[in-house]
């Protein structure tokens, strides 16, 4: 049952992204920014651990994710660094994602010929 809760809450969030996109005429540079700020909102408020007990992969794996991992560095750091752990603590936890995305994006450029 874990499975169907963790596909079924992920599909919702890419739901709601392609509904920014089609029904608010969004760009997809404005939905991810949403939703990555949404993340950050709904664990400011804490929600949103609560949401990742709830649906597992399903709150693990989309971009909502990506705000949920920046406001906890940013937090973790600030309270050990003050104002400047808040710059450092973004960067350390996600450090790992971002390397990949990067690496990963231009090992596909090499493969699929981007056009721009």
């Amino acid at each position: 049952m874990e499975y169907v809760i963790a596909f079924v809450v992920g599909g919702l969030v890419c739901v709601i992204g392609q509904l920014l996109l089609d029904v608010g005429k969004l760009t997809p540079a404005h939905v991810m920014s949403t939703l990555v700020v949404a993340g950050v909102v709904l664990d400011f408020i804490g929600v949103y651990d609560k949401f990742i007990d709830f649906a597992g992969a399903g709150a693990t794996v989309p971009i909502t994710s990506f705000g949920h991992a920046l406001y906890h560095g940013a937090i973790s750091e600030a309270e050990q660094h003050g104002l400047i752990g808040v710059a450092t603590g973004i960067f350390e936890v996600t450090s790992a994602g971002i390397s990949a995305a990067i690496a990963f994006g231009f090992l596909a450029s090499l493969v699929f010929k981007p056009k721009g």
